[in-house]
């Protein structure tokens, strides 16, 4: 069998069943955008590990359809993911003689290195916002102080949020998609991993702004435009208008949760406990992610020692 031919059997009938439709959008746009056309004449059988070790190689060099230049490792290794995944499948039903794709050496990834917002540009977007007054913005602020992705800040309904107790739930997050007629919409799902359904403290501040903000709108969404849900893509756009408004220089929206963990462990939150409200899988993660700030802030504190001597 052609392997183009089993992908699409194994994207309909094994990938697409059990899921995210996030997943799925995504391992399609890889399979017809990468794989088929320099892959997809093979038989399965044919697909020997130099074969596709070969492929990686020429992914790295000029794999990317928009420059023409190499993928990040984190691509390649996004596509290589795919090939193990459906041809493990393949052998398994006895569609191909042998599974040899685990043969294949992935590129090194390095750990992305974390931008976040200094203490002066964090003054000004909460000041900016607080200023504005409205609905639509004051999820950029809300972000600053729980560290919520924005596919869950956008997802997150006033019945998530506890003002007795003084907690936000997280059970869901939403992205840009398309619905089955083809058609670009907001696609609301269950948070992919077990680790991002939790349950968040609020700050002290921030429960009466919600509170002030609860009575302003009719949406059951938290963060709307008027009675309209918002889209990913829109948001961003949003907070990019926003840094330019006040010359502070671009950074993406994922910038506002790194600048959380970031002010979280300066404020001496340890890594396990900053670990379950970012949602991530084990500390180690968290620690690895921003062991940066964590060596600044023993900097820091060391330099303050330093000034009894």
């Amino acid at each position: 069998m052609k392997y183009r031919n089993w992908l699409d059997d194994w994207l309909e009938n094994y990938i697409k069943p059990s899921s995210k439709t996030k997943t799925y959008t995504r391992y399609v746009e890889i399979v017809n955008q990468h794989i088929n056309p320099r892959l997809g004449e093979y038989e399965m059988d044919d697909l020997s590990p130099i074969i596709i070790q070969k492929f990686i190689t020429q992914l790295l060099q000029n794999g990317n359809l928009k420059t023409g230049g190499g993928l990040s490792p984190n691509s390649v290794n996004s596509i290589i993911s795919v090939i193990q995944g459906s041809l493990e499948t393949a052998n398994r039903l006895g569609l191909c003689k042998e599974y040899t794709a685990d043969k294949i050496k992935r590129p090194k990834i390095s750990e992305k290195q974390v931008t976040c917002f200094n203490p002066t540009e964090q003054k000004k977007i909460e000041q900016a916002v607080l200023e504005h007054k409205k609905v639509k913005t004051f999820g950029i602020l809300l972000c600053l102080y729980t560290g919520l992705r924005i596919g869950e800040l956008l997802a997150l309904e006033w019945t998530d949020i506890d003002f007795q107790k003084g907690e936000l739930s997280v059970n869901k997050t939403c992205h840009d998609g398309k619905n089955s007629n083809g058609t670009y919409c907001r696609i609301t799902e269950k948070p992919k991993t077990i680790s991002s359904i939790r349950v968040i403290p609020l700050p002290k501040q921030i429960t009466p702004l919600l509170r002030d903000l609860r009575k302003k709108t009719d949406s059951k969404y938290v963060i709307s435009n008027g009675n309209k849900e918002i889209a990913v893509r829109s948001y961003q756009k949003t907070f990019s208008s926003l840094l330019q408004k006040l010359h502070i220089p671009h950074k993406g929206f994922h910038a506002l949760r790194h600048t959380f963990a970031t002010r979280a462990l300066e404020c001496g939150m340890d890594v396990k406990t900053l670990s379950e409200i970012l949602g991530h899988k084990n500390p180690t993660i968290t620690l690895n992610r921003y062991v940066h700030s964590l060596m600044e802030h023993k900097k820091e504190m060391m330099n303050k020692l330093g000034k009894f001597l």
